[in-house]
């Protein structure tokens, strides 16, 4: 049986379109994502604001759609998409991840998922949660359906997930924005993905960006790192494990990544893969991952000492207060103190003078 293909690269900002094209071919995106069938290009929108990172990076962005193009797929066929949140406006995200003026100048548009034709799929293999979240049944983008998939998520840790990755960037794309349910069970969920992914697309492509990481209270309330790292592989299992040890995890600790390697859903045993590229057999980050204030106080009434009050807070009308508090924590009182000081001192370096270069 063919071993999955992890490649991964060392960068520079002077470089790092041209990386990009390098790292896509070392794990053979043309051979994962069939040119004759449409690629939805998913992005990852973690916050409305930019924050280093948090969401796709705008290199990044670039990088990708670039290759793509000068690869032969047609600007027709390639197709930008990011959904909403609770707490998330696509549209405004695009803007301020500076996404927006890249799209445009490859003639590629943005699509927002909120904006799509949505409909119940009844999924052919079992699947762990989700028929149980979502008994009325479980809604996806009509569009999803038969086409190729390109994920572009970052190196960070989660407060739900230990670590966040290619597999969590189907979690903002396949299912509505009442997903929040679904962080109760978030390993299960995140399997459930790949068993539904398995069944819609085309063909399945990750490239992970790694040149400024995410260290602590993921996704948002991070400490951002250079660590010049970007990842490809046509296996999300696998980018996730790679990626999960270089952040100084053991990829088969975390649950998500176990479960779906026990599946047989990716592969995400490091001694089975086909590593190519950069030697990461002594990279370790040393990250840890912490729950920031939102997410703890989450999981306490999702499976905490106030799990009795999980009907009335988060399934009654009184629901509106849990966008709110954390509107309320991350954009009006952290972003502008906290977030403020270490965005000023990521900008002092090369990257975030490549971000400033995006104006």
């Amino acid at each position: 049986m063919k071993r999955s293909k992890v490649a991964v690269l060392r960068t520079t900002p002077d470089q790092v379109l041209s990386d990009y094209e390098k790292v896509m071919r070392m794990a053979d995106f043309e051979t994962a994502l069939p040119r004759e069938r449409e690629t939805l290009i998913k992005l990852n929108l973690s916050w409305t604001k930019y924050f280093p990172a948090c969401s796709s990076q705008p290199w990044q962005v670039e990088g990708v759609v670039k290759t793509l193009i000068e690869a032969g797929y047609p600007r027709e066929r390639l197709l930008p998409i990011e959904n909403k949140t609770v707490v998330t406006h696509p549209v405004k995200g695009a803007r301020n991840n500076k996404w927006t003026p890249i799209l445009e100048k490859y003639g590629l548009p943005f699509i927002p998922l909120p904006d799509v034709e949505w409909t119940t799929h009844e999924f052919k293999t079992p699947l762990l949660r989700l028929n149980e979240i979502f008994p009325e049944g479980i809604e996806i983008p009509k569009m999803f359906i038969g086409r190729n998939i390109l994920h572009l998520p970052t190196v960070k840790t989660h407060g739900h997930s230990v670590t966040t990755g290619a597999v969590k960037n189907a979690f903002g794309g396949l299912l509505k924005e009442v997903r929040h349910h679904a962080h109760k069970y978030i390993h299960e969920v995140l399997v459930d993905l790949l068993i539904m992914q398995k069944e819609l697309h085309s063909g399945l492509f990750a490239v992970m960006d790694g040149t400024v990481c995410g260290n602590g209270a993921g996704p948002r309330t991070m400490i951002p790192e250079v660590r010049n790292i970007i990842l490809a592989s046509a296996d999300s299992v696998a980018v996730d494990a790679v990626a999960a040890k270089l952040m100084g995890f053991d990829p088969l600790e975390i649950p998500y990544i176990r479960m779906a390697h026990e599946q047989g859903l990716g592969c995400g045993d490091l001694r089975e893969l086909e590593l190519t590229g950069e030697d990461i057999s002594a990279l370790n980050f040393h990250f840890r991952s912490k729950r920031s204030f939102v997410i703890w106080g989450d999981q306490m009434i999702r499976k905490g000492f106030l799990q009795k009050t999980e009907k009335l807070l988060l399934h009654s009308p009184l629901v509106f207060w849990a966008p709110l508090a954390s509107n309320i924590y991350h954009d009006w009182l952290w972003y502008p103190t906290i977030g403020r000081r270490r965005i000023a001192r990521f900008r002092k370096t090369e990257w975030g003078r490549l971000w400033k270069s995006y104006d």
